[in-house]
């Protein structure tokens, strides 16, 4: 099987269609926009925003903040629900950062949950814990809605369009189905013997105590939400008749999975209130909404987190201040959402009228020519600065460079274009807030291979269509809309910003169908023989041994650009495992992994690493990655290895008596091993025959001719037959010795691997090797924490004989008294770790069928 596949079509069309609705969802939600406003203009809209009262704005502003603080609580029960306690400094980082990110993004459960992962593993919860945490907030505000969203439609109801092929006319009986299903989970929230799986990880449902509690914390949230927006609107609407209209619009922006329901949200509102308040006020107090609520949160977010990253320098925060290396890593996320924001404000800016007395003032100083130029420009700038911001996420250092260049260029750009100086500080401040992160930019990659997620793409369209409709409602009447595109004059605005516009979504549309023309990459088949070799000859230069695992040529190989270094990799369902982590210079390790993920993301997989050590665990926290803890490696330290005392008793008896019947120990060369090839074949069939047991891949040993006959083997011989050996692994400079397949016959004396590890040890230890790896004990050292994969591997550890002899292997390793080091499971952890175990596991049995199999 090749370790690689291509995606199904209907995969592919499932990949593609999420996407495709929420633009769909964005599209007839600006439709509807456009005869919401009826023949309210951009002037009036901002007229409107101006005359909203300074006291007003201020309530406005007090109110989100305890609508923030409340959000707060969601996590207070989560812990309780976990059973963790933790000071509330440490809580409000987790929450604020998460709801400020997710609200924006759109995802709350996936961004919330990322936040959430950074700040709460620093704490040194497992990613159980965490992973029950988020869901359980999730689950809390998805209730507060069943709640608020049943109760306001019962008790106020709303109309519904006509049009609707539905057997009523008005929300309430939503609103009873609503809480009729919200009567039934508490039911079975009360019983307390229900459990639910969610992605494969079972849960138990919140207790009666605390699904009450999520339903108070929820409702604070959703009243202080919508409130916020209330206080904007003029006064005669009744709060209780507008909670009923808000709640519809917040599930219409959900259900459209448009970032944040931009656009959705405030369309499906106005379309209520605009036959009962004035079209222009609403609109304006969404907009002030829009920037109080969201922008206005995450602004702060970012500046606070930049805030502490530099009072602490590159030690980040304490314990105390709650910032460790992995919060340190939403810092370049930050920034690229900041980026983001300000191409948005400069494509918006371009789309929308110039104030006439500043652009008078400015043409005495600048020619026209050169203001048409800079208008034309800063969209241009805008619109690559959405592109960009995915290659700052990802830490490329080109795509730094090339945005803080971009921005100095807005900067001058919104003042050469209309003295445009707020919109020139908000650029500033970006610049300001990444060059002071400079060191977290420091990948040497291309900006080209930077794979668009889906959620990306969407945004970067909902953008350049919001700025499409921007610029059709600003310049749709008066004398605007006599205006022709082609026209240059320095009134002639709508022209001009149409340009603009358009220019930018040119330049979108350009990079897409480019990326679109450019195939993937090639889905790699297994190695061939001079692919291989490479690899082999990499190995030969490590002094960690696993990198000898590719010359068995079952898995595809991930090469650096210039080739002194590889991964080494296979896919099972969705998961992309690689094997162990980068092997060759370490200085290579760190982009081949960014390279790893990049590459998984264009498949829409999951990126893994099986069997990571500790050393590279801040790379993969970089790459949003989350280790688990999988089992221990057990090295003998062969400088001080003596079979003196009682400890070794058994193992020098052996040593003793086995030569004394007839057994001897030898070392061959690799030239030597392919005359063996019938007798080893024989003493591997008798070996699974013994065990039931069948070949399995990807890190377990199978045998294979070829693949043996490049290593030389230990082997201990009765009577002068072969009944077992050992390939052998040399690691570079002698630091590492290693085996990989072991085999013996059904008919060896007893203790005979006891006989071929001793010597193989005493070999190793006269040649001056440093270590002997003597590979993983899976499982081994679970149950020291509470986490739900501890409690797991731990039940494995002692109920799974079945199996795997989990703790018969790690006995025998301990009989030679080895040092153990922790390994670890890299993923992206969460909901999905279940089902990444599950596709390692099938990966290394030969298939889902083959796990039921020894």
């Amino acid at each position: 099987m090749s370790p690689v596949s291509e995606k199904s079509p209907l995969r592919r069309i499932a990949a593609i269609a999420g996407p495709l609705m929420a633009l769909v969802f964005l599209g007839i939600a600006v439709w509807l926009l456009d005869d919401g406003l009826g023949r309210e203009g951009y002037v009036q809209i901002g007229s409107a925003i101006r005359l909203l009262p300074i006291g007003t704005i201020l309530l406005a502003v007090l109110v989100a903040a305890v609508a923030y603080a409340v959000l707060i609580l969601y996590d207070v029960l989560a812990l309780a629900f976990v059973g963790r306690r933790l000071r509330l400094s440490q809580v409000v980082p987790a929450s604020l950062l998460g709801y400020a990110l997710g609200n924006n993004i759109g995802y709350t459960l996936i961004a919330g949950a990322s936040v959430r992962y950074w700040v709460y593993r620093s704490y040194g919860f497992g990613a159980g814990l965490v992973a029950a945490i988020a869901t359980f907030c999730s689950l809390g505000f998805v209730l507060g809605c069943v709640w608020v969203g049943g109760a306001a439609f019962m008790l106020w109801p709303l109309p519904l369009p006509g049009w609707l092929p539905l057997p009523w006319s008005t929300t309430r009986p939503l609103g009873f189905a609503l809480l009729a299903l919200l009567a039934c989970y508490v039911t079975l929230a009360a019983s307390g013997k229900v459990r639910v799986r969610v992605r494969g990880v079972q849960l138990a449902l919140p207790s009666l105590q605390l699904t009450l509690g999520q339903l108070g914390v929820a409702t604070l949230d959703l009243l202080t939400m919508s409130a916020t927006l209330w206080i904007l609107l003029p006064s005669p609407l009744p709060f209780d008749e507008f909670l009923s209209m808000f709640m519809l619009a917040l599930a219409a922006g959900v259900v459209s999975q448009v970032p944040g329901g931009l656009g959705v949200f405030e369309t499906v509102l106005l379309m209520q209130l605009r036959d009962r308040l004035p079209v222009s006020s609403v609109v304006a107090a969404l907009v002030v909404f829009r920037l109080l609520y969201y922008v206005l949160p995450l602004a702060l977010a970012a500046t606070w987190l930049a805030v502490r990253v530099l009072r602490n320098g590159s030690a980040g925060w304490n314990a105390s201040a709650t910032l460790t290396g992995r919060t340190r890593n939403l810092v370049p996320q930050l920034l690229a959402l900041a980026t983001f924001a300000a191409g948005t404000v400069l494509l918006f800016s371009g789309a929308t009228p110039t104030a006439l007395g500043r652009l008078a003032m400015l043409h005495r100083f600048l020619p026209h020519p050169l203001i048409e130029l800079s208008d034309f420009l800063a969209s241009l700038v805008g619109v690559v600065l959405l592109l960009l911001a995915r290659g700052l996420q990802r830490r490329v250092d080109a795509a730094y460079v090339l945005v803080a260049l971009l921005l100095g260029v807005g900067i001058v750009m919104s003042l050469a274009k209309g003295l445009d100086y707020e919109e020139a500080l908000v650029l500033a401040g970006v610049l300001i807030a990444l060059l002071a992160a400079r060191k977290r930019f420091n990948r040497r990659a291309s900006i080209f291979d930077t794979p668009l997620s889906r959620s990306w793409v969407i945004s970067i369209a909902s953008v350049l269509i919001g700025s499409l409709a921007l610029w059709y409602f600003a310049f749709r009447q008066g004398h605007y809309a006599q205006q022709s595109w082609w026209e240059f004059a320095l009134r002639a605005e709508a022209p001009r910003a149409l340009r603009a516009t358009v220019g930018a979504a040119v330049v979108a549309v350009a990079v897409a169908v480019a990326r679109l023309l450019r195939p993937m990459p090639e889905v790699a088949p297994l190695p061939g023989p001079e692919v291989i070799a490479r690899a082999g000859r990499i190995a030969q230069l490590a002094v960690s041994t696993h990198g000898y695992l590719a010359l068995r040529g079952d898995k595809a190989l991930l090469f650096s650009d210039d080739g002194r270094a590889f991964l080494m990799y296979g896919r099972q369902g969705r998961s992309w495992i690689a094997m162990g982590d980068p092997v060759g210079p370490r200085s290579k390790g760190r982009e081949l992994l960014w390279r790893f993920r990049d590459l998984v993301d264009r498949y829409d997989g999951w990126p893994v690493i099986f069997e990571a050590r500790a050393f590279w665990l801040p790379v993969y926290r970089e790459l949003g990655l989350v280790a688990t803890p999988l089992g221990e490696e057990a090295r003998v330290d062969l400088r001080s290895f003596s079979l003196n005392g009682a400890t070794f008793k058994t193992l020098r008896q052996a040593h003793a008596s086995l030569p004394a019947q007839g057994c001897c120990f030898d070392i061959l060369p690799a030239a030597a091993v392919p005359a063996l090839i019938p007798e080893l074949a024989r003493v591997s069939e008798s070996w699974l025959s013994t065990k039931n047991t069948r070949e399995k891949g990807f890190s377990n040993a199978s045998f294979d001719a070829a693949y043996l006959a490049q290593f030389p083997l230990a082997v201990v011989r009765y009577r002068g037959t072969i009944v077992g050996f050992a390939n052998l692994w040399c690691g570079k400079g002698k630091y590492e010795l290693s085996v990989d397949l072991m085999r013996h016959a059904a008919d060896a004396p007893p203790r005979t691997m006891d006989l071929l590890f001793t010597e193989l040890m005493l070999w190793g230890q006269r040649e001056s090797y440093q270590w002997f790896n003597f590979g993983m004990a899976p499982l081994s050292g679970f149950g020291h924490d509470a986490t739900v994969w501890s409690k797991v591997g731990a039940f494995l550890y002692r109920h799974g004989e079945h199996f795997y002899n989990f703790q018969g292997l790690r006995q025998y390793k301990a009989k030679f008294r080895p040092s153990w080091v922790p390994l670890y499971l890299a993923s992206p952890g969460g909901v999905a770790l279940p089902a990444i175990i599950l596709d390692v596991t099938a990966l290394m049995a030969g298939g889902v069928m083959g796990i039921l199999r020894k």
